[in-house]
């Protein structure tokens, strides 16, 4: 069976951001790539319009409850499939082999259920819009180091600094 690097990363517009360097890694390395693109579910948003679909509907306007919350549910973001064909395309341009995942539970859970799963994973790769800006906290990438029992390797951004 052939090893496979794990890339997480965000479902979101900086996701190709530490994609590169997980192809080439895994390129050069002869294995194949799994991508776990984790959805964050915004749950104070959500939360909120429960909230006030409730006060619509104890207000006597549950029709206007129910058109709240239709309106303001979380859609598939519409290049969503656009962005999983450009992933696989980039990976297949090189040779790599690729599969993708897609999940919404935390990051943490997120890689810990996939590595309960599949054994053929030989590193776990974490993109930069998933360490970066206070995404996963400190505390939450020691809990993912000792429960991975693969090497956990953190990207991050360069910056160039123009003199």
């Amino acid at each position: 069976m052939k090893k496979r690097l794990l890339f997480v990363t965000y479902q979101n517009e900086e996701m190709d951001e530490g994609l590169s360097y997980a192809v080439d890694l895994a390129r050069t390395m002869n294995e194949g790539i799994t991508v776990l693109l984790v959805k964050k579910e915004k749950l104070m948003r959500r939360l909120e319009d429960m909230m006030t679909a409730i006060t619509f509907a104890e207000e006597g306007l549950p029709d206007t409850a129910v058109q709240f919350l239709d309106n303001n549910a979380p859609h598939e973001d519409q290049g969503s499939a656009s962005d999983l064909e450009s992933i696989r395309k980039k990976c297949l341009s090189v040779g790599v082999n690729v599969n993708i995942h897609s999940v919404t539970n935390d990051t943490v859970s997120a890689v810990k259920d996939y590595l309960k799963q599949s054994s053929g994973i030989d590193m776990v790769l974490l993109d930069p819009s998933v360490t970066g800006d206070g995404q996963l906290s400190g505390r939450d990438l020691q809990r993912l180091v000792r429960t991975a029992s693969r090497p956990v390797v953190t990207m991050s951004r360069q910056y160039i600094v123009q003199a």
